[in-house]
């Protein structure tokens, strides 16, 4: 690979919230009635991350990304990019906007079988004048030497292997310097040395301070980005089921996020007292708490912390038994987290044997460890 002089200035105006979907819907009309593809979407992505958007054929991941990238339009709801309206613009003003901040990576590349592959580089440039004409062919070869395609540069696309022309795909999408990557399944035709090398140049561009949304049906590669964001049946999985239940089946981890409910605490509040008969499986959203487990002498130690994405509660519904440990919001701020009642734990337990054993586990090494501490000598 070699660098490659990214243009200084950026295209869209810096916030945090890059791109940000609010409470989208998109139903698609035909002969045979109305289908729902998205139902009261949202989702905030915030520049510089490397997100994995995942989920089953016809879950309507690629419906999501297409509310994006403005290839189509929202029924209901808001798409917003940086400060751009993008469910607001027309045909006109979609072209030269999408030209401008987003590089799309398709799965099937569609690159122009006529045009060389600088040609074809070199053509978003000219498109939107984004760089002087004498600029866009060194430009287009260092975008090409980029992804080890330079000596390529005169072949037609028909010259190429699969994996070839996907790198030349993302030189593509890269020639106008666009703040935004936006890739569907941009591995889907590729094996699988080929599609990790691919993998690796996006991370690379997420690495350099680009915004990356790849959608993906690879698990294994969603499991290397930054976050993953799972839809199913048209509606975003609270990313913090995902992270805290990532065994369960998507269907399951919809239930959770539609069923389970949010509870705030203010800082050091106490959230479980021990040996109380708290029946509550809590996932933490945002904060931290601490997990404190009493000494023979009296005193309580703190053995863990957990932050966002990470849960307690198991054992008493588990096991049955009155609390172990006490768990409090840390001193300095305040816990956000969602809690699940004990027949939906007992529904996912029954009806998933990957979290069955995993709490199973958990409960396991929590129990030995209390027993450890309990059975100290001063």
């Amino acid at each position: 690979m070699y660098p490659i002089q990214l243009a200084s200035q950026p295209k869209i105006k810096p916030c945090e919230t890059l791109i940000e979907l609010h409470k989208v819907e998109k139903t698609f009309q035909s002969t045979a009635g109305n289908f729902r593809a998205l139902k009261t979407v949202d989702l905030k992505i915030n520049r510089g991350e490397f997100v994995g958007i995942i989920g089953r054929s016809g879950s309507g991941k690629s419906t999501l990304i297409n509310m994006i990238t403005g290839i189509d339009h929202p029924s209901v709801g808001e798409v917003l990019v940086g400060d751009t309206q993008v469910h607001t613009l027309n045909e006109n003003q979609m072209a030269g906007w999408r030209g401008r901040n987003l590089g799309i990576v398709f799965q099937f590349f569609q690159l122009l079988p006529n045009l060389s592959i600088l040609d074809n580089v070199r053509l978003p440039m000219d498109f939107c004048n984004t760089f002087p004409s004498r600029e866009r062919h060194t430009r287009a070869m260092k975008l090409l030497e980029m992804v080890d395609m330079a000596e390529h540069a005169h072949k037609l696309p028909s010259a190429l292997s699969g994996g070839q022309q996907q790198r030349v795909a993302i030189a593509r999408a890269l020639a106008n310097d666009p703040p935004i990557i936006i890739a569907d399944e941009p591995t889907g035709n590729l094996d699988s040395k080929t599609a990790d090398a691919v993998f690796s140049l996006f991370k690379k561009l997420a690495d350099e301070g680009k915004t990356v949304v790849m959608v993906t049906h690879d698990s294994g590669l969603a499991r290397r980005v930054e976050r993953t964001v799972i839809i199913a049946d048209g509606e975003v999985v609270n990313e913090y089921v995902a992270k805290a239940l990532p065994v369960l089946s998507p269907t399951l981890m919809l239930e959770v996020s539609r069923k389970a409910k949010k509870v705030n605490f203010a800082a050091g509040e106490t959230i479980i007292h021990k040996n109380s008969e708290d029946k509550l499986f809590y996932i933490v959203t945002e904060g931290m708490v601490e997990v404190s487990l009493r000494r023979p002498n009296g005193l309580d130690v703190i053995v863990d912390r957990m932050g966002p994405g990470q849960y307690f509660g198991e054992i008493s519904l588990f096991t049955n038994q009155r609390t172990i440990a006490t768990v409090r919001a840390i001193p300095d701020a305040p816990v956000h987290a969602l809690t699940l009642d004990r027949d939906l734990f007992q529904k996912l337990i029954i009806e998933s044997p990957e979290f069955k054993t995993v709490i199973q586990n958990v409960v396991s090494e929590r129990l030995a460890e209390n027993r450890s501490i309990s059975e100290a000598k001063e």
